[in-house]
């Protein structure tokens, strides 16, 4: 750029920042104010309302972390104000904002007398019209603490009630009523949006030299001591060059007015509330101003929520909804994470938030909208296909650290096949200011270019909320069709995918999971709400098939409201800020207690079931709901268990020997696995040099964003926690119990062995007090694997063991749900686990490393941001190790950690709900349909990775069967190949997902 343009712009920034914003308002007017400090949480309009409020003066300290302040706020308008046409009216606000982004701080709502909502005060959208010669409004403040500070990531009290302490944090700097200059303020909005092009030009082209002298000429025309007066001639000057049209090749972004609202993450669920509400408020306003304006909304939690608590504002939303302003986007209960949640839990997520859409708007989402999750995975694409859905959009893979995504508009490829047309918005946010900056940012770097012409852009503040702001849409308004710029059109997300599918007919294709090469800590972190979501997930099966069977058999009602209410609290849970452990102490607190009383409430439930199906008596009995046959009792039904072999540990030296028919595991005076003798395929799977169960101990001290990543060079800083304090057998005789001290922890280590496999179980129970530490379980096995298979939702995903390229060096971490697998040939080992997630699969190195497979679970960590106190105390985990293993034993292990059987007592067995014959066809869930009308749902997945076929034989009375989409909707599938009475014949691709229901 030459000197002299410099020189220019510094000018034109002066005059802009020490003349035009600080005449944005001709004049102000004190207003009174009096204030009531809610004594707890918060509180109703009505009950505040109520209150005594005292004088309260500007400048005054308030709000303790977490608290609520209310505020009164009265005045009058100054009757000359009311007759100037080109002002407007408003209450200025300053909470004792900072400069940093909305959503981590202070912010208020603003209420009427008669209880209806104004709108919100935020850190960048801190004014109220005001309409009325007389002033009355009522202002719910809340001292949100900053958590975030400037993410540093330093470890701070302030995330949990009980540390964040009492004294006011904040500070109230203004509240008056001023009189805004419009025309001062179309200018700043013309000058912002030219200003910020310049920066984009290329100085030596005319267009640079052209808008550059239109704000110098405007900034000449504009007179220091009335900048009032002189703003429509400073306009004038800029005309010209704001109505140049944008070429006709011009890249378009379509904009959507957005506010991603975390439903917990630096603030609690509670606060999630009023942060909808306020947001929501916010866009109601710029609705009502604006005729062009469309806002998308995700998550159909938060829209109940507002049904629930604000039951007014909901009723502008419904109507909005239907005028088509205000959109309902994604159709999932909230914006989840996809990486843990269970097959039938994911399912759920769009099943519930549809319904809810459908059921409240007669709204159906045809897109799935998550862009802040932390990867995704690849049976996604086939239950968004299968929830009636067509698009997805994610912008969270622009934070891969190591490879750059090579596509923006795709078609991606689950594992099944299915295929989803999707975006992923070239932008790099989903919090959008329309700046110039990020519109060239979107156009440079769409890398379909070449083909296609559009991008769409999410604009607004989010996170913490807040949603867009009236210079948003100013700034969209001058770039609609700017010379130099993008061309911008106001539209729904619907909008723009119907124009994107429709000019871009051939989509390059992504196959496999879109994994985020970053935030990998997220699988492991916050071990008790992982092990919550685990037990939770795999109760609601149980209960929803025991409820089932005693509808149908005995006539017992079934729960269905409070499954769903059910259903609907852990599928909160699994928003992306709270399974994956980034949230602070209060969440993670409020989710374990959460988890206790849903665990209770379905305890109840299937207690309640079975003892209706097997009657009174006393006839000891073992109910298994899982699909596979487990302890000798049948697949979903009970019956009286055949005795269960018991394989006791046996000292031989100073060694400890296991032997099963198949199996022999000998461990050591290091309480470590130093044998391990596959009998039936007469192979030994430990090295002398490679003992397993193996507790490892690493630095953990990632780089950044502590509580979500974990960095690859931690990896080689590592203690194996050999030292033993005491070895034995247990109480019973059948477990070899090892117990070791290291740092300020305590970890007990106790071996099984399975009597009807052989497999070896390891059970951890730690006491962990340790700091920025993790824990793994180590298992080197004598077996090459050139892949590791995790089982993920409905089926399973293969992964390279190697590091040859820099796609596969970056998945040093993985998820997977209750079991990986690692074959040589046709030889397979299945490592199960009953609540983790987080694993990762290499070869150890040396010469010898090469014909060594390692794989490691992942059990605790020990962040200290966001909640310094992250998984301190007590945990146990079960992980269990079964040689000789084939994708279906692997099944089977998983489903005997997770949903092992119960015992109960009762009058006569209960027959299995439904029969598989032929492997492979796994059934996920069984229920009654959600309309009421008595038929009953099967959910069953291809879950081997090969197409097969097989024959279901319900254990209830039916009159047809039909193939139906999640929504329990009919759909022209060719899964049912022949349905006769008693049977009906399913073919499925590999790892189909169908679901049937049947008639009764």
């Amino acid at each position: 750029m030459h000197h002299n343009d410099k020189l220019s712009l510094k000018r034109i920034d002066r005059i802009t920042r020490d003349r035009l914003v600080p005449a944005r308002y001709r004049a102000s007017e004190p207003v009174t104010v009096t204030a009531w400090e809610v004594p707890g949480e918060p509180v109703r309009f009505e009950d505040a309302a109520s209150q005594e409020f005292a004088p309260f003066d500007v400048g005054t300290a308030w709000g303790r972390p977490w608290g609520t302040v209310w505020f009164h706020v009265t005045g009058d308008v100054p009757p000359e104000w009311l007759e100037t046409p080109v002002t407007s009216v408003e209450l200025c606000v300053d909470l004792g904002f900072d400069s940093s982004q909305p959503g981590f701080q202070a912010e208020a709502l603003v209420y009427r007398p008669d209880g209806s909502i104004v709108k919100a005060i935020e850190p960048r959208n801190a004014t109220v019209p005001v309409e009325a010669a007389h002033l009355d409004l009522y202002i719910e403040a809340a001292g949100n603490p900053s958590v975030a500070g400037q993410f540093t990531f330093e470890p701070t009290p302030l995330g949990d009630a009980a540390t964040a302490g009492t004294e006011p944090i904040y500070q109230l700097r203004q509240c008056e009523l001023k009189l805004l200059d419009r025309q001062v303020w179309e200018l700043e909005q013309d000058v912002w949006a030219l200003r910020g092009l310049v920066d984009q030009l290329d100085p030596q082209r005319t267009r640079h030299a052209r808008v550059l002298a239109a704000l110098g000429r405007a900034v000449d025309a504009l007179d220091p001591d009335d900048v009032a007066g002189t703003a429509p001639h400073a306009r004038a000057q800029l005309a010209d060059v704001l109505a140049a049209p944008a070429a006709a090749s011009s890249h378009v972004v379509y904009a959507t007015g957005h506010a991603h609202i975390d439903s917990a993450w630096l603030w609690p669920v509670r606060e999630t509330v009023r942060k909808v509400a306020r947001t929501f408020a916010n866009v109601l306003d710029l609705i009502d101003r604006d005729d062009d304006f469309v806002f998308a909304a995700s998550s159909a939690q938060q829209y109940a929520w507002m049904k629930q608590y604000y039951p007014r504002l909901f009723a502008r939303i419904a109507d909005a909804v239907r005028s088509g302003r205000f959109v309902p986007v994604g159709g999932m209960w909230v914006e989840s994470d996809t990486n843990m949640p269970g097959s039938e839990a994911l399912a759920r997520q769009f099943i519930e938030g549809k319904r809810f859409f459908i059921e409240e708007f007669g709204v159906e989402p045809l897109d799935v909208w998550l862009p802040d999750s932390f990867g995704y995975s690849g049976a996604l694409p086939q239950i968004i296909t299968e929830a009636g859905s067509r698009w997805f959009l994610t912008q969270k893979i622009s934070w891969n650290e190591t490879n750059r995504m090579p596509h923006h508009t795709f078609l991606w490829e689950g594992i099944d096949g299915t295929r989803v047309f999707t975006h992923f918005p070239p932008v790099d946010t989903y919090t959008a200011e329309l700046s110039a900056a990020e519109l060239a940012r979107a156009e440079r770097q769409f890398a379909e270019k070449a083909e296609a012409s559009m991008s769409l852009v999410p604009f607004g503040w989010g996170d913490g909320g807040g949603g867009p702001t009236r210079e948003m849409i100013a700034a969209a308004r001058r770039t609609a069709d700017l010379e130099g710029s993008p061309k911008v059109r106001l539209a729904s997300p619907e909008q723009f995918f119907r124009d994107a599918e429709a000019e871009y007919r051939h989509p390059p294709v992504w196959s496999g999971e879109l994994y985020l090469e970053y935030h990998r800590g997220t699988y492991s972190a916050q071990a008790r709400t992982k092990r919550g979501n685990r037990r939770c997930e795999h109760l609601l099966r149980a209960a929803e098939l025991w409820a089932t069977l005693a509808t149908v058999r005995v006539e017992a009602e079934y729960p269905t409201e409070r499954l769903r209410s059910l259903w609907q609290t852990v599928l909160l849970q699994q928003f992306h800020d709270i399974l994956p452990g980034t949230s602070i102490a209060w969440v993670h607190q409020e989710a374990e207690r959460t988890y206790a009383r849903v665990e209770r409430e379905l305890h109840e439930i299937i207690t309640a079931a079975l003892s209706a199906l097997a009657g009174p008596g006393d006839l000891a009995l073992t109910a298994n709901a899982a699909p596979v046959t487990l302890g000798g009792v049948a697949a979903m039904g009970a019956a009286v268990a055949p005795p269960a072999p018991v394989i006791e540990p046996r000292p031989v030296g100073d060694e400890w020997v296991f032997e099963h028919p198949r199996t022999i595991w000998t461990i050591d005076a290091r309480g470590i696995v130093v044998g391990g003798r596959d009998r039936d395929a007469a192979r030994e799977l430990v090295a002398a040099s490679h003992p397993l169960g193996v507790l490892q101990l690493f630095r953990d001290t990632p780089r950044d964003w502590d509580a979500w990543n974990i960095d690859h060079e931690d990896f080689a800083l590592v203690t194996e926690l050999l030292d033993v304090d005491v070895i034995g057998v247990s109480d019973d005789g059948a477990g070899l119990v090892v117990t070791r001290t290291f740092g300020a922890s305590r970890v007990e280590q106790e071996y099984r062995v399975d009597g009807e496999t052989g497999a070896l179980d390891v059970t951890v129970r730690v006491d962990w007090h340790e700091r920025q530490r993790m824990l793994k379980l180590a298992f080197p096995l004598q077996l090459r694997a050139e892949r590791a298979e995790s089982e993920i939702q409905f089926g399973h995903i293969a992964r390279d063991v190697h590091a040859n390229t820099t796609w596969d060096a970056a998945k040093f971490e993985t998820v997977a749900h209750r079991w990986i697998r690692l074959a040589e040939g046709d030889y397979g080992v299945a490592i199960a686990n009953d609540s983790s997630y987080g694993h990762d699969v290499h070869r150890p190195g040396g010469a010898a490393g090469g014909r060594t497979t390692t794989a490691r679970v992942t059990l605790v960590r020990a962040p200290l941001f966001p909640d310094p106190q992250a998984d301190q105390g007590a945990h146990e985990f079960r992980v269990s190790i079964a040689p000789g293993a084939d994708v279906g034993a692997a099944v089977h292990h998983g489903f005997r950690l997770n949903l092992p059987p119960v015992a109960l007592r009762g009058g006569a067995q209960i027959e299995s709900a439904l029969s598989v014959e032929g492997a492979g066809v796994i059934v996920e869930a069984v229920k009654l349909a959600d309309d009421g009308s008595g038929d009953v749902i099967v959910r069953v997945y291809e879950g081997f990775g090969t197409a097969r076929s097989a024959d279901l034989r319900p254990g209830f009375a039916w009159t047809k069967v039909a193939q139906v989409d999640l929504l329990e909707r009919t759909v022209g599938g060719e899964a049912i190949v022949r349905s006769v009475e008693g049977a009906v014949t399913v073919r499925l691709r590999a790892f189909q997902l169908t679901t049937l229901r049947f008639a009764r």
